[in-house]
């Protein structure tokens, strides 16, 4: 079958084996509670809402995968939605890999998504998705910055940094997730990009260090990363206005 001719599938991973630790010691930050409910569990559903997504592969800490498979069940899911626990690596970069290495052979395209930005709406996500499916290998969500933004050279924590250059904010976008990829592009990315240190953080990133472009769609302001204390409390207001407006 050509690849015009293929039908599209696509899933989304979700690379969640780090411990987050900006958040404070205790559980890792994917498993902290929001609205009473893992915040991991709430990205799974993100993606599972829409009905682009017929798989989702969860990348669990590599100690902790029967743990994170157990939390899931107890949790309801979308029935229409394949939900796959595997084991992930020393780095993001590792993870996200290990997540790509599980997907069948009839996915072409793929989500990747944080497990710390729970509350994505679906409209995001089936934005970036149709973005790929029209043909873009790589696609983010963004949204303009409201704060104007320095270049400086980095000091010592606390102390006055030069600056070194005011980026014009009209060319700037504060990128999310889910990050949409053509599979075989994401895969080909992490074949040819040497984990270096902690790995990649950014998968459009590596996606750039090919050559390609990558695409920006409008993103969403509930998209946001759930990473330190005040993020959370943001989080649980937002969660709890969906949950009296929306029987969320």
């Amino acid at each position: 079958m050509s690849d015009e001719s293929r039908p599209h599938r696509t899933a989304a991973v979700i690379p969640a084996a780090g411990r987050g630790l900006r958040l404070g010691p205790g559980a890792p930050k994917a498993l902290r509670a929001l609205g009473g409910i893992p915040m991991l569990v709430h990205a799974v559903r993100a993606m599972a809402r829409s009905r682009a997504v017929s798989l989702v592969v969860v990348v669990a800490p590599s100690d902790g995968a029967a743990e994170v498979r157990r939390l899931l069940d107890e949790h309801a899911l979308p029935d229409r939605t394949e939900v796959l626990v595997v084991p992930g690596g020393r780095t993001r970069q590792e993870s996200v890999r290990a997540g790509l290495d599980a997907l069948p052979d009839d996915v072409t395209s793929v989500l990747v998504h944080d497990a710390a930005r729970p509350l994505v709406p679906v409209d995001t996500v089936d934005c970036v998705v149709e973005a790929v499916r029209d043909g873009a290998p790589a696609v983010v969500p963004g949204l303009p910055l409201a704060d104007t933004v320095k270049e400086v050279e980095p000091g010592r924590p606390g102390e006055p940094e030069p600056v070194l250059a005011t980026p014009e904010r009209a060319r700037l976008r504060a990128v999310q997730t889910p990050q949409g990829f053509d599979l075989a592009t994401l895969v080909r990315a992490h074949e040819k990009v040497a984990v270096n240190g902690e790995g990649a953080t950014d998968d459009a990133g590596m996606v750039e260090q090919l050559g390609i472009t990558v695409m920006v769609v409008p993103g969403h302001e509930e998209a946001f990363k759930v990473t330190r204390p005040l993020d959370l409390v943001l989080a649980e207001a937002v969660l709890a206005r969906r949950r009296a407006t929306d029987a969320y």
